[in-house]
């Protein structure tokens, strides 16, 4: 924390108690942060940014939680040919971001390799787990960060911390196991339909939890003795609920069973790395799985699971340019419902010891149908991937897309270079075209943004992207990974 800002706040306010009034905090409080190792708390940051015309940023009071904010960016990728070379797979986001919410279950470090730590999600949880209380360190060379939440000094997950992704709600069964109370600002993320938390609220309330919707925030207090055990069944399938009841459980008094629970591979590693941590958990992988809660997890050391999303990400990427990948540090057997219409449209995928060869011969792609289901179905998060393959495709080909409503927004920027497209309800039928034309085009989500890159590869001319932070957020080191094996693409300021 800046002292010396924090002492230009005061000047502008005042005095110190001049600025406790602006924020409605006592002089104590003040006094508190400028003679003390205490930090201003990332709330009342906001307050004073806002009281003092923004004369002293929040990133000067607490450049630790709030970073600078850098100039836009673009991407501008061009027609590229095959490509050919080896490509290594980053662990998994989906299950990095449940690991780094798990440290909040134990005062002891948790030490996870294989980490994601350039992506831009990881960072933002890192800023909301540091103002919780949580000592990050983030080690880009060797893909080691380590969390230590050796004491939680807030409960509060404000909203300007949490906005920037869904994953954020993740904090609030550890929160209430292990510190008994939780306020957690409701999540934001990608723009995919309503996504409600429903479930994650139900599921801690038959576990005793007392909760309240206010002012946009989730306030929770487990019972006196703590969360009890309880038979949980989810009405659909989710994996956020499952992640967030799962962790919770863990310190829960009793056992919990969870029916009707993801299977999806990211929660079977977020499983193993709590029974690393001291965790009672059995069923990991089936709709059944069983909590025993403990008094206390320890620390634990656990290597983060292959990315399978940007596994496929790349298979889908060497079908529509041609060429051969070897994908390093990854697996076959989670992509099945991906490899399979895969092979089908023409396309050969071996696993080869720790890596997956593939490669796609001159041939053109044949139109193949597939429908996006939970795991181990289709992965939505490949659709928009596997739509613009088919966007070169010889005849035609239809998906389905079950899991959100809002899954169908890159459609249009598609069309604009040239793909032909026809969205029908929760369908879309794409009939191969001979060439797709390079244009300015707008990234909606992560998994569209993406999708845009792969069709500049292909695209006659030249692409430009707009809004890449959603890229940023679930691909780490793409344009450098995508350069070493052909492709012509770069960042460009705004």
């Amino acid at each position: 924390m800046s002292i010396t800002a924090l002492e230009k706040a005061i000047e502008i306010a005042g005095g110190q108690s001049a600025l406790g009034r602006l924020i409605d905090r006592d002089q104590k409080a003040i006094w508190a942060w400028i003679n003390t190792t205490q930090k201003v708390p990332a709330e009342d940051v906001l307050k004073i940014e806002e009281a003092v015309d923004k004369q002293v940023t929040r990133h000067e009071l607490r450049p630790d939680i709030y970073p600078k904010i850098a100039p836009l960016e673009k991407m501008r990728v061009r027609k590229s040919g095959e490509l050919k070379g080896t490509i290594k797979i980053s662990g998994a986001k989906n299950a990095a971001l449940k690991h780094m919410c798990a440290s909040l279950l134990t005062d002891a470090p948790l030490i996870l390799k294989n980490m994601p730590v350039g992506l831009q999600d990881v960072k933002t949880l890192s800023q909301a787990l540091t103002h919780l209380g949580v000592k990050v360190d983030l080690d880009k060379d060797n893909n080691v960060a380590t969390f230590h939440a050796a004491e939680i000094t807030s409960h509060i997950a404000p909203y300007d911390l949490v906005r920037k992704m869904r994953a954020s709600v993740l904090v609030l069964g550890p929160l209430l196991a292990r510190h008994g109370k939780a306020e957690v600002s409701l999540p934001g993320g990608c723009a995919l339909g309503a996504r409600p938390i429903d479930l994650h609220i139900k599921g801690l309330e038959a576990m005793g939890a007392i909760i309240e919707l206010e002012g946009g925030y989730v306030k929770a207090t487990a019972p006196e003795g703590g969360l009890q055990g309880a038979e949980i069944t989810f009405p659909l399938v989710s994996v956020g609920a499952t992640e967030n009841i799962m962790m919770a459980a863990t310190l829960a008094n009793g056992v919990t069973t969870l029916l009707n629970a993801a299977q999806e591979p990211e929660i079977v590693d977020q499983g193993n790395a709590l029974i690393a941590m001291g965790a009672k958990i059995s069923g990991l992988g089936t709709s059944q799985i069983k909590i025993e809660g403990v008094k206390k997890l320890h620390g634990a050391t656990h290597s983060v699971i292959a990315d399978r999303i940007e596994t496929g990400t790349y298979m889908c990427a060497v079908g529509l340019c041609g060429g051969e990948l070897r994908l390093q540090n990854t697996r076959t057997d989670f992509l099945k419902a991906l490899i399979t219409p895969l092979t089908e449209a023409g396309m050969d995928i071996i696993q080869e010891e720790d890596d997956v060869i593939v490669r796609r011969n001159g041939a053109t792609l044949k139109g193949v149908d597939i429908m996006t289901e939970a795991y181990p179905g289709f992965a939505t998060d490949l659709q928009a991937q596997f739509m613009t393959m088919l966007t070169l495709c010889d005849g035609a080909g239809m998906i389905s897309e079950t899991i959100f409503e809002n899954r169908f927004m890159h459609v249009p920027e598609l069309c604009r270079m040239g793909a032909d497209i026809t969205i029908r309800g929760n369908s879309g039928i794409i009939r191969g075209v001979k060439t797709l034309k390079g244009a300015e085009v707008m990234a909606t989500d992560l998994r569209a943004s993406v999708a845009m890159v792969l069709a500049g590869l292909v695209a006659e001319g030249e692409t430009i992207i707009n809004r890449i932070y959603h890229l940023d957020r679930g691909y780490e080191n793409i344009v450098e990974k995508l350069t070493a094996v052909g492709a012509d693409i770069e960042r460009i300021r705004d």
